[in-house]
């Protein structure tokens, strides 16, 4: 598969609109997977406000931001336009007092 152009620019648009982006399995308030679950659960602690979209809901977001983000699971997560990583990562940045400074 290869990420179109269009999309690729819908992608982008999401990330540059927000500070903070998760790409999720569910929603904020109703996480679809564990993982999903645990960052949605430290981004809580740390940020009154962050978006987040539901990869579930549409597959050519969720196939095509594999390929945006170079990063074939979800959650991912985006600080000022940029790719922090995913659940593993997100735990050890936050482990270590690192993720305030990443968002």
């Amino acid at each position: 598969m290869t990420l179109s152009d269009a999309l690729r620019a819908h992608l982008q648009s999401i990330v540059d609109a927000h500070p903070v982006v998760l790409f999720m399995k569910g929603t904020r308030h109703s996480p679809q997977c564990g993982f999903s679950a645990t960052v949605v659960g430290i981004l809580d602690a740390m940020l009154p406000e962050y978006h987040t979209v539901d990869v579930l809901a549409d597959p050519a977001v969720r196939d095509g931001l594999k390929l945006f983000s170079d990063w074939a699971t979800f959650p991912q997560l985006y600080a000022r336009g940029k790719f922090i990583g995913g659940s593993d990562i997100i735990k050890e940045l936050h482990g270590r007092g690192e993720l305030a400074t990443a968002l």
